[in-house]
């Protein structure tokens, strides 16, 4: 009897083990199912936050200056405001060989060969230096973002 009594407790104690690991692996689907991408929520996001619960805000509209630009290498954007309430973003990869741009001023600029990028396009204003590769450099591609109120997010 004493042995069947053990069973049952190491049965039970298996059972619960599992449904224990079946349900984080349960919760864990339904969190990408309500968030595919991963992305990590917003400060204060949650429910009823509003349309940018679940998106990780990027910058605030005020933290990009009018006539430059704000560089995030960990998400490879830049964003710029050429104009007061124009926000546009950009591939923070240099086009010519692949380099993290390291500066907006009034052009988004590449340290590594001395590239420059008009801030309102993308556009190239100034080719890398000689005797880099002699080739011509394509504009830096234009990256979506989002707008909520004064929130900048990547969609």
């Amino acid at each position: 009897m004493t042995e069947t009594t053990r069973r049952a407790v190491m049965t039970g104690a298996g059972g619960a083990g599992l449904a224990a690991v079946l349900a984080a692996c349960g919760g864990a689907q339904e969190t990408a199912a309500q968030n595919p991408a991963g992305d990590a929520p917003a400060a204060g996001a949650g429910v009823g936050a509003g349309a940018g619960a679940g998106k990780a805000v990027l910058a605030k509209t005020g933290d990009i200056p009018v006539g430059g630009g704000k560089i995030f290498a960990e998400e490879k954007v830049v964003i710029t405001q050429p104009a007061a309430g124009e926000f546009r973003a950009f591939s923070a990869s240099c086009t010519h060989q692949g380099c993290t741009v390291a500066a907006v001023s009034t052009t988004i600029n590449c340290p590594c060969h001395g590239a420059k990028f008009n801030i309102a396009d993308g556009s190239v204003v100034n080719q890398p230096s000689s005797g880099t590769g002699g080739r011509p450099i394509d504009p830096l591609p234009k990256k979506n973002i989002r707008l909520d109120g004064e929130s900048i997010m990547l969609p």
